[in-house]
């Protein structure tokens, strides 16, 4: 062998070429001939931390450091050695001393914060980089790092000056890239919009990891055909990617290729066939397709490969809702939430779906609201400041309303007569909207609206902060706990007057929310305001305000009489038909032989069961039809096909049974015990036609019953609704309007004078 001098200065080079190999064999040749030299323990030991033998490098780095201490670049690389094996104080204590024997070492400076940050310790960390940029501007590393530290931290901007900077240093980092492009993606799409530079430099070309990142961020920000193209390229860079193929199918999925979305989860599926996500994602698709069944199989398969998969319990509840098992659903939203006791979305879907439940009552649907106040929201009141608004109680008022409904949905189709109807003289009218799709209703809102604030993907706090910087005086959710819907931007109170409305008449749970609106026949005053977190406001007459739906055909004449039987029907949405409706329906059905009953249901196993559940009660299966999704016109063509329509309990309809009744068809209803169950009688109560209306289900029974025995009033009743609808309060905007502004000052007077 060489002296050791030349051997070692050997081992060195071929180190640095990346033959470790070869170098640990020289390391090794001189440490048999000299066991103490510290300089070859210690490469030793940093060969076998780059070959992945963490606990050989600590044995190694440790003896070199026995022999001499005095090395600052040992201790350094003892303390990566402690971080491989998670020994991360010990890491810090070689950092530490690192630094002692050589204050202005930068290397050691960054590693130490990399050590504070895995302990979360973003403080420190952030304290490290910044030392370890200024010792060295041109350190890369620790300009990215700083980013992600400052990002972790919640300061976005400083975090973006720091990858911008790594950029500016190394154009082709990718990960620094990556982080920007995170960072940007905080802000939210107002900020992207205005950085102008999205993604800031083109992926690398051959790296599917960028690409993948890349399609990330861009999906993030709803730029859906530019994160398609990233993936796509991630896919032909690396095909058995499959969180590329996943996320693939889930931009697809958002632009409605379902085929196409499904393509791409089972390609997935084939290379990792045990990849939960994607069986999860395959069952949304087919949800949508409206094959529940099989959706419903594919959430099954992804719980028993990770049954600990909470996304995949709620999607499991929300489906089994949609197929009628409320119940079923419950305990899958509970199993969520044991898993994610966070996971605010899932928790909105147990409380609003408690309404359809008929164990639950009033008082134990309040006790879950108020509980998901106290775990989701109450901790944001903390941070209210006050409002600066101009206590003035006769002024031009600001109302902003904030949905992700703005189109056509029943709250857009309810909300838009009211948008129209203001007055723009006495409220300056805000629309805060997250439409993924927008429609000719969202058109018609905007152009109602005085200002239109587009916040899809917008941050909840950074929604709050636009709010407030807009100076709205009141605030109007038209969500509830409905699907996106933004509570906990009214959680940070944003407004001083904050209201709830239209999406259904319940209650939020939260206690920054100050009225409900209500009127007379949902909420008659009395002990059941109680169970209420926010004070309700009854407008005086009603609390929707129909517009009807351009493609509703003429009424036609009563179908009885060419059918020859009596057709009654309930379009409602399959969840409010429970086992005690199925019962009243098939007891009505025994009452009126020969009658035919058609409901809104989705194919699926469930259709089976509501015709077994009849058959069990001598109702042949021929008496029974069903009418799946449907576009709007074909939709309000069933009416002409339907003599009586039937309301659901103890959640009943609303948009239903409007449509109904414009398509000259009456409703029968049964009042309930909670607001949402009080609908027809409120409807019903507005048409001056309360004899519709039941107070128990022999009632309910009878009422339908008789209706189907006497086909000249049935005929009577269809000939002349329409004209009743458009007489009634129901369909008066401009008389609606004035009284929910009559309501927003009354609101807005009381804060003026508190």
């Amino acid at each position: 062998m060489a002296s050791l001098p030349e051997a070692l200065a050997l081992a060195i080079r071929h180190h640095q070429a990346g033959r470790l190999q070869a170098a640990e064999q020289l390391y090794r040749q001189i440490l048999a001939a000299q066991p103490d030299h510290p300089g070859a323990l210690h490469l030793l030991g940093v060969v076998a931390q780059q070959t992945g033998r963490h606990e050989a490098a600590v044995e190694y780095i440790e003896k070199a450091i026995a022999l001499d201490g005095r090395q600052p670049l040992f201790h350094n690389n003892l303390g990566e050695a402690y971080r491989a094996l998670r020994r991360t104080h010990d890491a810090i204590a070689s950092y530490r001393r690192a630094l002692e024997l050589k204050p202005d070492f930068a290397g050691a400076h960054y590693n130490l914060g990399n050590a504070w940050k895995d302990l979360g310790q973003l403080m420190p960390a952030i304290d490290c980089y910044r030392r370890a940029v200024q010792l060295r501007p041109d350190y890369v590393e620790a300009h990215n790092n700083l980013g992600n530290a400052l990002r972790g931290h919640g300061q976005p901007a400083e975090a973006i000056a720091c990858f911008r900077r790594a950029l500016t240093l190394k154009p082709d980092f990718a990960e620094a890239r990556t982080n920007l492009a995170r960072a940007v993606a905080d802000q939210g799409p107002l900020a992207v919009a205005k950085a102008g530079d999205w993604p800031v430099l083109p992926p690398a070309p051959n790296d599917a990891e960028v690409h993948y990142r890349t399609g990330n961020a861009l999906r993030l920000q709803r730029r859906l055909a530019d994160a398609v193209a990233c993936y796509r390229r991630a896919v032909a860079l690396k095909p058995d990617y499959v969180e590329a193929h996943n996320n693939l199918g889930a931009v697809l999925k958002d632009q409605g290729q379902f085929a196409e979305a499904a393509a791409c989860y089972r390609t997935a599926l084939r290379y990792n066939p045990a990849y939960a996500e994607a069986h999860n994602n395959l069952g949304g698709v087919f949800w949508e397709q409206g094959d529940l069944d099989q959706a419903l199989s594919c959430f099954r398969q992804a719980l028993e490969l990770q049954p600990d998969y909470a996304d995949a319990h709620h999607n499991r509840g929300v489906l089994l809702k949609d197929m009628g098992q409320v119940s079923q659903a419950v305990e899958c939203y509970r199993r969520a939430l044991q898993i994610k006791p966070d996971f605010v979305a899932c928790h909105s879907s147990l409380v609003y779906l408690l309404y359809f439940c008929p164990g639950y009552d009033a008082a134990a649907i309040c006790e879950e609201h108020q509980r998901w106040n106290r775990q989701h929201a109450a901790t944001l009141a903390n941070s209210i400041g006050p409002h600066a608004n101009d206590r003035s109680g006769d002024r031009r008022l600001r109302v902003g309303y904030v949905s992700p409904d703005f189109r056509r949905h029943p709250v857009g189709r309810f909300v838009l007569p009211l948008l129209e109807a203001h007055d723009h003289q006495g409220f300056e009218i805000f629309c805060y909207a997250s439409v993924p799709d927008p429609d000719e209703i969202t058109a018609r809102c905007r152009a109602r609206a005085d200002t239109w604030r587009d916040v899809l993907g917008v941050a909840d706090a950074e929604l709050a902060g636009l709010i407030r910087r807009d100076q709205v005086d009141i605030l109007v959710d038209l969500s509830m706990h409905m699907a996106d819907n933004r509570l906990l931007v009214f959680a940070r109170k944003p407004a001083p007057v904050q209201v709830t409305y239209l999406a259904y008449c319940g209650t939020t749970g939260l206690g920054t929310m100050d009225y409900r609106l209500t009127d007379p026949y949902l909420d008659p005053p009395g002990p059941d305001d109680r169970f209420y977190c926010e004070q309700s406001v009854r407008l005086p007459e009603t609390y929707w305000c129909y517009r009807p739906a351009s493609e509703t055909p003429p009424v036609s004449a009563l179908p009885a009489r060419e059918a020859g039987h009596v057709t009654f029907g309930s379009l409602n949405n399959f969840c409010k038909v429970n086992p005690a409706v199925l019962a009243a329906w098939s007891r009505l059905l025994q009452a009126v032989p020969g009658s035919r009953l058609l409901l809104h249901a989705q194919p699926g196993s469930h259709r089976d069961a509501v015709r077994a559940f009849l058959a069990e009660q001598g109702i042949s299966a021929e008496r029974l039809a069903f009418a799946g999704s449907l576009p709007a016109a074909k939709y309000f063509a069933l009416y002409q096909g339907i003599d009586v329509a039937l309301d659901t309990f103890p959640y009943g309809g609303g948009t239903t049974s409007c449509d109904a009744l414009w398509m000259g068809v009456p409703v029968v209803s049964l009042a309930g015990q909670t607001a949402v169950g009080r609908g027809g009688l409120s409807i019903l109560s507005n048409l001056g036609l309360t004899e519709l209306v039941a107070h128990d289900e022999q009632q309910y029974v009878r009422i339908a019953a008789e209706l189907a025995h006497d086909l000249p009033r049935l005929a009577g009743l269809r000939a002349a609704l329409r004209q009743r609808m458009q007489d009634s309060p129901l369909t008066d905007a401009p008389r609606f309007a004035r009284n929910v502004e009559a309501a927003y000052r009354g609101m807005w007077r009381r804060w003026c004078a508190g």
